[in-house]
C-alpha cells in the first residue's frame, strides 16, 4: 500500500503532518481532480498559504472515509452527512448509530438488486432454452426435408426429372 510523504513545507498552520495535493493523490490513487471535486463538495477543507493547498491528518483521514463510503456504495451526500454528523457532536456515538442506519438501508438496496438480478438471470435460462429447442426442432426438420428430397436431387443429377422421366 502506498504511503504518503510529509509535505517538504513547514507548517505554518502548527504541528501535525501536511500533505499536498499530489501526496493524497499518490497514496490513494486518485487525480488531483478527484481531490480538488470532494474540496468543491465541502467533503475536504484543505488550508491554503497562497494558491497552495495544505492538507493535515484530518483531512487525509476524511479521504480515506470518502473511499470507504464509496466502495460500500454510499452517495456522497450520505458521506457528506457522515462526515458532518462527527464534526457537529465531536463523538462516534451519533455518527456510528447514522452509519448503521445507511448500512442497512444499502443491505437492503444489494439484496433486492440481487433478486432482480436473479430474476432476469431466469428469465434469460428460459429464453435460452426456448430458443435451444427451436433450433434443434429446425435442425431436425431440415434433416426430415433434406432426406425426402435426396431422391430427388440424386435424380435431377442424374439428368432425370422429378417425375423419373
Amino acid at each position: 500500500m502506498p504511503t504518503s510523504r510529509r509535505s517538504a513545507a513547514p507548517n505554518p498552520f502548527g504541528g501535525g503532518a501536511t500533505y499536498s495535493i499530489s501526496d493524497l493523490a499518490r497514496e490513494f490513487a486518485l487525480t488531483t481532480r478527484a481531490i480538488r471535486f470532494y474540496e468543491d463538495s465541502g467533503l475536504v477543507t484543505p488550508r491554503r498559504n497562497g494558491r497552495a493547498r495544505i492538507y493535515g491528518e484530518r483531512e487525509r483521514v476524511r479521504i480515506k472515509l470518502i473511499l470507504r463510503g464509496k466502495r460500500l456504495g454510499l452517495a456522497l451526500s450520505e458521506i457528506r452527512e457522515l462526515l458532518d454528523l462527527y464534526e457537529v457532536a465531536r463523538n462516534e456515538r451519533a455518527q456510528i448509530s447514522k452509519f448503521l442506519a445507511l448500512l442497512a438501508d444499502r443491505r437492503a438496496r444489494l439484496f433486492q438488486q440481487k433478486e432482480d438480478i436473479d430474476a432476469v438471470l431466469a428469465e434469460i435460462d428460459g429464453i435460452e432454452r426456448d430458443c435451444r429447442r427451436r433450433l434443434k426442432e429446425e435442425d431436425a426438420a431440415n434433416r426430415e426435408g433434406a432426406a425426402k428430397s435426396a431422391p430427388r436431387v440424386a435424380a435431377l443429377r442424374r439428368g432425370r426429372n422429378v417425375a423419373g422421366v
